[in-house]
């Protein structure tokens, strides 16, 4: 075991980099039935007094349904050989295979049972506060050109989901 809990403060500051470039795992539901996969749209910092990260995810995901079932969900950054595992977890869905299994990744669990990964180099335990549904009619023109690119074929707008950071864990 080489995760141990720390300060989410010291956390935060090591997701930023990880987004976009080696990216996060977004996982919700229990040990015995959870599914995760590969997220680059997160933000952690400070919301409503609290230390918070709001993650996205499209109805149409499979993930969907487990972050609309359960009060907790984790954000777990892998090391950088793992880009395997990190390529599955965003192209193939959990409704049809066992990634998690396929990828041979180790579920620990944080507050309230909330499922992570051991090979994790950083995690985010979180507490769901409040979602919301982004709305196309509420993007300002100077983000037209920047966010509608992201929609469209690829499928339906997020759904944000904000949660108080109640546990962090490191392997540094």
């Amino acid at each position: 075991m080489r995760l141990h809990l720390t300060d989410p403060q010291k956390v935060v500051r090591d997701l930023l980099p990880a987004l976009g470039a080696e990216n996060a795992l977004l996982t919700a539901g229990t040990a015995d039935r959870c599914n995760t996969m590969t997220i680059g749209w997160c933000q952690a910092g400070r919301l409503w007094g609290l230390q918070a990260c709001t993650v996205y995810v499209r109805p149409e995901r499979h993930t969907w349904s487990f972050m609309e079932e359960r009060e907790y969900f984790t954000v777990s950054v892998l090391p950088k050989d793992r880009k395997d595992a990190m390529a599955l977890c965003g192209t193939k869905s959990g409704r049809d295979m066992d990634k998690i299994k396929a990828c041979g990744l180790t579920v620990r669990t944080g507050e309230h049972g909330a499922p992570f990964f051991e090979e994790a180099e950083l995690v985010l335990v979180c507490r769901k506060l409040y979602a919301q549904d982004l709305d196309p009619a509420c993007v300002l023109p100077a983000g037209e050109e920047k966010i509608s690119p992201n929609y469209g074929a690829k499928g339906g707008w997020h759904r944000a989901y904000t949660g108080e950071i109640v546990e962090a864990w490191s392997a540094k």
